[in-house]
């Protein structure tokens, strides 16, 4: 199915990194698809973020995600996403305040991991990410993580997302998880299910296959911004 193309509304800077690597990709995505870009981006505070996530507390987050939403409607837009899985873990109690649809990151991957043929994937992101198991909503491919080492994952990959660097040393720590839930948990492929991530894994070849989440959200942005599908199409 196709639609009219649609204005894509992002809500950024959590963390500043992940943003322009949307920007970036979702600006080529569409051009290779022959459409024309309509964006906005509203800037968040990662820091109210993780706040907010590391104290479950969904309402109060998504309180501040509304009036963002509201004035990416302001703006034209017909749709919003956040650029951030680990923002979504107030995405339901978001859904019911925001005005505008909102295209998850989440929801899609359960069928694209189906689709490639994974059994098994191996999760690196936020803590609460890793713990829920990309928040119970993989149900046709077993998501695993190193439960022994999630806090400390969890920590580094939060410093990394708030300084917008990698360091070697974070750099070695991602690449030897994802190396340890291949060979000890039978992962085919690890999942980048933070998305600043791409700060450690670009331009690297760890030995396994490595799966960005930011790539499949940001596909489904593009074709709605070049008019290939519609909201009603998308799950």
């Amino acid at each position: 199915m196709s639609g009219r193309p649609l204005h894509i509304g992002l809500i950024g800077g959590i963390g500043v990194a992940a943003t322009v690597v949307y920007y970036q990709r979702l600006t080529r995505a569409v051009a290779a698809l022959g459409g024309r870009l309509e964006l906005t981006i509203v800037h968040a505070d990662v820091q109210e973020l993780i706040r907010k996530n590391l104290a479950d507390d969904r309402a109060a987050q998504a309180a501040v995600y509304a009036p963002l939403i509201d004035r990416l409607r302001a703006a034209g837009c017909d749709c919003a996403a956040i650029t951030s899985l680990g923002g979504h873990f107030c995405f339901d109690e978001t859904v019911a305040l925001s005005s505008l649809p909102l295209v998850s990151a989440v929801t899609p991957l359960d069928a694209y991991f189906a689709a490639q043929g994974l059994d098994c994937v191996g999760l690196l992101g936020t803590r609460v990410v890793m713990r829920t198991r990309l928040y119970g909503q993989l149900t046709r491919t077993r998501a695993v993580a190193l439960d022994d080492r999630i806090e400390t994952l969890g920590q580094t990959y939060q410093d990394m997302a708030v300084t917008g660097t990698c360091t070697p040393e974070q750099r070695a720590l991602f690449l030897d998880a994802g190396a340890r839930m291949v060979t000890d948990h039978g992962a085919q492929a690890i999942v980048l299910a933070g998305t600043d991530l791409n700060l450690a894994f670009d331009s690297q070849t760890p030995g396994y296959r490595v799966i960005d989440a930011l790539d499949v959200h940001v596909d489904i942005l593009a074709r709605l911004a070049a008019g290939r599908i519609g909201l009603t199409d998308i799950e």
